[in-house]
Order: structure tokens, then sequence, then C-alpha cells
């Protein structure tokens, strides 16, 4: 009786998502600060942004193509134990960075920390099932994902202002510290838990669910949102630069409006898709993101620096807001479609974003190199046009009766 009271109590604990939400915390940090800190590196590696544009490219489409393929392959082993020695990989990756001197080294440790950080989310994801009681896994899971947002919101604007004051390197250095602190926590606060009481689905079953057309429209939807954003988003500090006329502390200034705005969008995003369902929120959000490039469009052909520095903010506001409202309404979406495989349906949506993301960069590479920063707003447009109009689709299709036979 003792044995079954103590094991409910684990249960009914949150702490372990906030002792996982650690290392998702430093993921979200290492993942998104690189792109403020990219000409700074291109000064010091005498590269071309554009060409920097690469390390943001593998990092974001090794994720996509090795996360689920490493969640099968780890399938048996404990998840505690697969958890810790992820997260040292991360922070070893890390320091692999930090201590290279030219873009080779940078290169393999962004390969190392995009397999690391794919292995451990949806991992770590997948562990919350058994150590929290079904009453309280939607708490959990958020707690745990909001490593992510905080990351966004606060992660990326200090490793943005703490590059630029002190070297692109010493974020690195920062990151891998914040790993190992997220280690001594895994190992000495983390429940242990049987690695085989969780299935890990195969490459058939997730063939199956892709394949079902539902699935695969809300899938493709996440594709072309991730495409849009990043394509602008990887080059935003050379936009700031020669839009707005903005030096390092000025695109770190603006880097925490987007990441404020990007913490906002989640929580009114999860809200008002409770409030109005997902669909509403989905179209509002992906209208809202094709405005805003659209104006960056604007403001980089029409505006002098002086003219185009306080619309720049605002757009850039909204633009956070709108993105990452878009995320939580169009996950609901999938879990809607997805049933009765939704933990499959769910992990799917972080390869198609991760892949979006890695197209999106490396379009937005061509575009900065042969056209110029005033054009990136162009494939921001068409990103999102494409995910709205994708989704308007899929919602009418929804709705349409079936006929009856």
């Amino acid at each position: 009786m003792t044995s079954i009271s103590s094991e409910r109590a684990a249960g009914q604990s949150l702490a372990p998502a906030y002792i996982m939400a650690l290392g998702t915390f430093a993921i979200g940090t290492e993942g998104f600060m690189i792109v403020p800190l990219l000409p700074k590196m291109g000064e010091d590696l005498s590269l071309p942004v554009s060409a920097l544009g690469s390390l943001v490219t593998v990092f974001t489409l090794t994720l996509a193509i090795t996360s689920p393929l490493l969640t099968i392959l780890f399938g048996r082993v404990d998840r505690k134990r697969l958890l810790v020695l992820t997260m040292a990989a991360f922070a070893l990756a890390n320091l692999v960075a930090w201590a290279s001197q030219g873009y080779w080294g940078i290169f393999s440790a962004r390969v190392l920390l995009a397999m690391a950080a794919g292995l451990y989310t949806p991992n770590a994801n997948a562990l919350m099932g058994a150590l929290v009681v079904p009453e309280k896994r939607g708490r959990a899971l958020a707690i745990l994902n909001g490593g992510l947002t905080i990351a966004i919101a606060i992660g990326l604007p200090i490793g943005s202002l703490v590059g630029n004051a002190l070297g692109w390197r010493v974020t690195f250095l920062g990151v891998a510290a914040l790993s190992i602190i997220a280690v001594v926590a895994l190992v000495a606060k983390l429940p242990r838990t049987d690695g085989t009481e969780m299935h890990v689905a195969s490459v058939s079953e997730r063939l199956a669910i892709v394949k079902r057309p539902q699935v695969f429209r809300e899938l493709v939807v996440i594709f072309f949102w991730a495409l849009g954003t990043y394509s602008v988003w990887t080059y935003i500090a050379p936009y700031l630069s020669q839009v707005d006329g903005l030096g390092p502390n000025g695109i770190s200034a603006i880097v925490s409006v987007w990441g404020i705005g990007a913490a906002i969008g989640i929580v009114l995003g999860g809200t008002l898709n409770d409030l109005m369902g997902a669909r509403p929120v989905v179209a509002a959000s992906l209208t809202l993101a094709v405005s805003v490039f659209l104006s960056l469009i604007f403001f980089a052909r029409f505006l002098t620096p002086d003219q185009a520095i306080v619309p720049t903010v605002i757009a850039i506001a909204f633009w956070g807001i709108a993105i990452w409202a878009f995320y939580p309404a169009q996950i609901a979406t999938l879990i809607q479609v997805g049933q009765p495989a939704v933990p499959i349906a769910v992990s799917l949506s972080t390869s198609f974003m991760y892949l979006g993301f890695a197209v999106g960069s490396a379009i937005g590479s061509v575009v900065l190199s042969r056209g110029g920063v005033g054009d990136l707003g162009i494939t921001g447009v068409i990103g999102e046009g494409i995910a709205l109009l994708i989704a308007t689709y899929a919602s009418a299709r929804i709705r349409q009766p079936r006929s009856v036979t």
C-alpha cells in the first residue's frame, strides 16, 4: 500500500517537467541565438552572412532527418539514461563550437548539436507519459516545452547581447554551462523509468500517418509556415543593419522585441484556441504574418533608415506574435485530425517544422546573395501565403459533409 501511494504521489508531481525543461531551455537558446550573431561570425571568419546561413540550415535539416530515426534506434534505452547522455553530448558539442577556430569545426558542432537536440526533446515528451498521471500530463507537457518559450523570450536576447559584447564564441560556452546544469539536475532529481514501458513508433507507423490526407495537409501547413518565417528570420541581422542602420546593440534590442512577441504569441494562441477553436486562430495568425512580411518589403524599398526604425520595431513585434500564436493552434488541429495516433502525428510535426526551417534558411541565403535584404520579405509572403491557402482548403474539406451512399 505504501509503495502504491508513493508511486501515485510521484505521478502527481510536476517536478520532472521542470527538470527536463532545463534541457529544452538550453536547446532553444542555442537553436535561436546564432541568427543575430551571424554578422559578427562573418567578420571573424571572413565569410559572407549568406554563406554562414548554412550553419542554420545544417542544424535544422539534421534535426529534421535524424530525430525520428534516432528516436527509433534508441527506443529501448532507459529514458533517464538517454536524456542524461543526450544532454551531455549537447554540452560537449557546444564546447566544440566554442573551441573551433574555423567554419568546418562549427559546422561539425552544429551537426552534433542537432542530433542531440532531436533525440532529447521527443524522448523527454515521451517520458512525461510515464512519470505524470494523465490528468496532469497537459500541464506537464506545457511546462516541459515552455523551456523553448522561455529560451525565445529570454535566452535569445541574452545570447545576442552577450555574443555582441563578449564575442560570439562565449554564447556557445554559456549554453554548454546551461547544459551541464541540466545534466546534473537530470542525474540527481529525475526518476528512473524503464524505457520498455513506452512504445516508440516504427518507420512504417510514421509513414502510415503521413499518408493520411488530413494529417498530411496539416503537416504541410507547418512546413510552409516554418519555411516562410525562417527564410527571413535567419537573415534578420543584415536586414536590420541595412534597412534601419542598426549596430549590434540595436539588433540585439530588436531581437528581444521579437522574443517577447513570440512569448506573447504562444500564450495568446493557446488561449484563443480554447476560446475560438484552432481554425480561426491559424487563419488570423498566417494572415497577420503575410501582412508583416509585406510591410518589411515596403520599409526596405521606400523608407530611409530614420523613417523605417519605428515601424520596423512594431512589425517585428507583431511578427513574433503572429508566428508563434499559430503554433499551439496548429498543433491542436493536428491533434484533432491525428486521432487515434496523436503522439506520432505530433512528433512528425517537429520534423516537418525543422525541415521547413532548413529549406527556408537555404532559400533566404540564395535571395540574400542574389537579390538583397529588401527581397527577403517576398519569401516570407510566399511561404505564409501557401500555408494560409492550404489551411483554408483543409478547413473547408473538414466542414464539408460526407456524402451518404
